[in-house]
């Protein structure tokens, strides 16, 4: 009786294994179904949510928040600045870190949401709403086309991009109507995290 209760046991190991392996994978096919397309050279901001995972190492799997710091944490590669790298060079690091614990580590980090890293477009445009930069440089022209331009009734002459600044907020005029006519380009600045454009 006590050898059928050992493979009764050792079957119902198994099969917890089994279901264990396949909620890893259900989990992992999730989270790259999620992964966020973003150019090459796209650097980590605070807010983002990166995945993290080390092969052959079910523990060290897991979503990491950048800290409005810039930095994360990571089991045994403990505190990192992710702000500012791309996430090939977050993998480095940390695979760096975890070198004095796992021999040669297979480190994959993937991006998985950039809620911190977004612009706001307001008023007369067709598409108003909030905005990833998911590219490194996004003018204020650039910004517009991506809200589907002004609508007719727009008054193009006085848009304003609103930034916060210090703890303070900035007003910066902007004339489309200049632009169209290829006059005083350096009002198309490149936008923040954070900027708000603003069309009446």
């Amino acid at each position: 009786m006590l050898l059928d209760m050992l493979r009764g046991h050792r079957i119902l190991s198994t099969s917890r294994q089994v279901l264990l392996a396949f909620i890893a994978f259900a989990l992992a096919a999730t989270a790259t179904a999620k992964e966020v397309v973003v150019p090459g050279g796209y650097q980590l901001q605070p807010g983002d949510i990166v995945a993290v995972s080390v092969w052959q190492e079910p523990g060290l799997e897991q979503l990491v928040l950048v800290r409005p710091d810039g930095g994360i944490s990571f089991p045994l590669a403990g505190d990192l600045q992710a702000g500012g790298l791309t996430v090939e060079e977050l993998s480095l690091a940390i695979k760096r870190k975890l070198t004095r614990f796992i021999p040669d580590p297979v480190v994959t980090v993937t991006l998985q949401e950039i809620p911190g890293n977004r612009i706001y477009i307001l008023g007369r445009v067709n598409k108003p709403g909030d905005f990833p930069i998911v590219a490194r440089h996004i003018s204020v022209v650039q910004a517009l086309a991506m809200a589907g331009g002004l609508t007719p009734f727009a008054d193009e002459k006085h848009i304003k991009i609103l930034r916060m600044e210090n703890g303070r907020q900035r007003s910066i005029d902007f004339d489309y109507k200049k632009i169209r006519r290829g006059e005083s380009l350096d009002q198309n600045i490149l936008l923040q995290a954070g900027d708000v454009i603003v069309v009446p």
